[in-house]
């Protein structure tokens, strides 16, 4: 085996510190951690971000922190002390900064990428609909940022894919062997989604809800897509509906949408976003470009909440399931089934149990831990064959490791003077 070490360790180096309740991409980190930890990796979580209000507090969560800096060689001397087994990186970014430095530092540590979606594939589709065109797949192979992100999942040894539609992309449109990919999407232990005995009953809940980070594009599109289209064709079927917008860190131009005579409530960060969207009756997600699997529109399947969203919204996410509620992407159908879901408690509990049904079969920790853990051990007892077999992340690996680290080393300098 590659690492002999009898304490595993992970070194994770995070974009931004986590933030579950500000987003599914804080939520997923969490899981990581405690993924590995099940399996008896201790943690690090090292990030050149800035510290903020919200983060988590990891020591709480058995993980140490560390803060790194960018363009330094004090990286250098952190990761070879620390020496671990295996090193995450969160987003491709981050592989970009810091992947030279592991891989000469490091060379036998397991190189992951969490991608947490294809953040080219987000782009390209935000750029076709900007232009007011259909994305065609084609679009990735001129997308800028596609050639830094393939380039990084194929320097490192594995990434980890949370959507199967873009694995079908990578292994088509870039060719990427299936051997660099393991699809692991959003998990929910046992305990952390309702049932229909512990869900809010129909009667009980009221009004429409939208939730998501609003420093995320494709949220604040979907904000003004509701308040300019699809609310005003709402609130004429049901005049007394409420529609309460919820997500962190919204912008004046978020804040200056709300209007208490439409129905219109822009509230904000959500203390407690699992409680919130528990107590509305219908989620709204029509969410026009992105990539993906939403964890808004999981967290309603959570709580025992049914959904209108997209096909962009609803993508990779159900399998051959029915959805929790309904997939529509004109926006007077959307209306439509938003008012039928909200109305028809015969329907709302069809859809309501779709949900459960599909977190069951397609989102629980149980259905991927043991396979997890396996390919884990598989890669590190192969590294050295499996590196060999990946020919252009080696070729790749030789030509950035040299062109990455004289960048870094001259703006290392550059700083000094």
């Amino acid at each position: 085996m590659y690492n002999t070490q009898k304490v595993q360790s992970l070194l994770i180096i995070g974009f931004v510190w986590p933030e579950p309740n500000s987003s599914a991409a804080g939520g997923r980190m969490m899981q990581l951690i405690s993924l590995f930890q099940k399996q008896g990796f201790t943690i690090t979580f090292a990030s050149p971000a800035q510290d903020t209000d919200f983060m988590i507090d990891l020591q709480a969560f058995q993980a140490d922190k560390k803060g790194i800096l960018l363009n330094s060689q004090s990286f250098d001397t952190f990761v070879q002390e620390l020496n671990p087994s295996v090193v995450l990186f969160d987003r491709f970014m981050m592989e970009e900064q810091f992947g030279w430095r592991v891989a000469e530092k490091c060379p036998n540590a397991l190189r992951i990428l969490d991608t947490e979606d294809l953040h080219s594939l987000r782009l390209a589709r935000q750029k076709a609909f900007k232009e007011k065109r259909d994305f065609k797949t084609t679009d990735l192979l001129i997308e800028e940022v596609a050639k830094r992100e393939i380039a990084s999942i194929l320097r490192c040894d594995v990434s980890l894919m949370i959507s199967e539609v873009e694995i079908d992309l990578l292994t088509t449109t870039f060719k990427i062997d299936t051997s660099l990919l393991l699809y692991l999407p959003l998990l929910l232990e046992p305990h952390a989604f309702l049932n229909l005995d512990t869900a809010p009953l129909f009667d009980n809940r009221k009004d429409f809800i939208f939730i998501g980070n609003f420093l995320h594009e494709p949220n604040w599109n979907a904000v003004q897509y509701l308040k300019e289209t699809i609310w005003p064709l709402i609130k004429k079927q049901v005049p007394e509906a409420v529609l309460n917008v919820y997500g962190a860190y919204p912008s004046q131009k978020v804040l200056q949408l709300n209007n208490v005579k439409d129905g219109f409530l822009i509230r904000g960060r959500a203390v407690d976003a699992q409680e919130v969207v528990k107590q509305s009756r219908v989620v709204l997600a029509p969410l026009r470009f992105g990539a993906g699997i939403k964890g808004k529109l999981l967290e309603a399947m959570q709580c025992g909440t049914p959904s209108v969203t997209t096909a962009i919204g609803a993508e990779s996410m159900q399998g051959q399931l029915p959805w929790n509620g309904f997939v529509e992407d004109n926006p007077e159908l959307f209306a439509s089934k938003a008012v039928t879901l909200y109305q028809d408690e015969k329907i709302w509990l069809e859809a309501q149990q779709n949900g459960f049904d599909i977190i069951k079969q397609r989102y629980m920790t149980t259905l991927f831990e043991t396979e997890f853990k396996a390919q884990i051990q598989t890669l590190q007892g192969n590294l050295p064959q499996h590196r060999l077999n990946n020919f252009m992340g080696a070729l790749l690996q030789h030509h950035t490791l040299k062109s990455t680290k004289y960048m870094s080393k001259w703006i290392e300098e550059k700083n000094k003077s």
